[in-house]
């Protein structure tokens, strides 16, 4: 199928490309840049030896839109572009609601325009707020701590209206725990603009001496050893995660799943990992806990390995390791 992936130059996009293309799929990716590089691009291509047709552009524009889909026949969407750093959102909040929603809005009318049906969109566990048990389940209630959270509930919201009135459209909805990781080649990772927001890219940052010292939020918490717990999913489960749930595109309606493995780790566990990855200690400093944070989130992902197929196969130090490689390859 032809498959047009929005933010493929991203994080997870990227990855998620280079497992289309390996399954023998076809790829049009289009990205403003804003939190990339074109690089993203020439570093798919060199992984995989398949060519992919790539247009910057936003995709809050819809003429833009209107001209890709015009040029390609594109089967079905997956949206992974918009706004993501947790911190950000509550310092600029009309902005994510502007760029998130203005995106997926301009990205559904233009597919309705083009008789396009299929689309999966990249949600994330923050949907579920703080929950009252765990493993969190997909049926759980909804709410947002952040505008970060609250734009993909909004946006889950608008696709569940869509396909409630469109009764061809079909959606995929794939809520992330925390990715982590990097591909195999290190050729692709997370290298987030400036100081990092996710535990594991900072980690990175100091491992490499960019950053001082670790600072872990909270060591009093009900847990293990008093860290938050987290469920980390690597990046390339991840993608494949996205591929799997390609199926369930058969099917109208909404289909919604939780990615993740299931499994809880602590900060101080992912930090211990990351020292075997890296062979050195890490200066770690305790810190008090952050306002917002919940004591552990982890996800049950029973749901998509019996409807999908799909679970995740690579545990926390492959993660690390892989990261690790990824920093190492790219060091500025």
């Amino acid at each position: 199928m032809k498959v047009f992936v929005t933010g493929g130059t991203g994080y997870i996009g990227s990855h998620t490309v280079v497992e289309l293309l390996n399954e023998g799929h076809e790829v049009v990716i289009a990205d403003n840049l804003s939190n990339s590089s074109a690089s993203a691009v020439d570093r798919i291509e060199e992984i995989t030896g398949k060519s992919v047709r790539f247009y910057k552009a936003d995709v809050c524009d819809k003429a833009a839109l209107r001209r890709i889909f015009e040029e390609n026949e594109i089967d079905l969407v997956i949206h992974f572009a918009g706004l993501k750093a947790v911190g950000e959102s509550v310092k600029i909040p009309v902005k994510y609601y502007r760029n998130n929603i203005d995106s997926t809005l301009s990205l559904l009318e233009t597919m309705e325009e083009k008789g396009v049906n299929k689309i999966i969109f990249s949600s994330s566990a923050t949907v579920y707020g703080d929950p009252a048990s765990l493993p969190v389940k997909e049926d759980f209630p909804l709410s947002a701590t952040n505008p970060y959270g609250a734009t993909k509930l909004f946006i889950e919201r608008i696709l569940k209206d869509a396909a409630a009135a469109n009764k061809d459209l079909s959606v995929v909805i794939l809520r992330y725990f925390n990715p982590v990781g990097a591909h195999a080649s290190g050729l692709i990772g997370e290298d987030p603009v400036g100081i990092p927001n996710n535990l594991a890219p900072f980690i990175a940052r100091v491992a490499s001496g960019d950053l001082p010292c670790v600072n872990v939020f909270g060591s009093d918490y009900p847990t293990k050893d008093g860290t938050g717990v987290r469920d980390y999913i690597h990046v390339v489960d991840l993608a494949k995660g996205h591929v799997a749930s390609l199926k369930k595109l058969s099917e109208a309606g909404v289909h919604i799943y939780n990615l993740g493995t299931g499994v809880g780790y602590s900060v101080l566990e992912v930090i211990r990992s990351f020292e075997k990855a890296c062979g050195k200690k890490l200066p770690v400093v305790m810190a008090p806990r952050r306002a917002g944070d919940v004591a552990a989130v982890y996800a049950s992902a029973e749901k998509a390995k019996k409807e999908l197929g799909w679970e995740a196969k690579l545990g926390l130090d492959e993660m690390c390791e892989s990261l690790w490689n990824f920093r190492v390859k790219n060091a500025k």
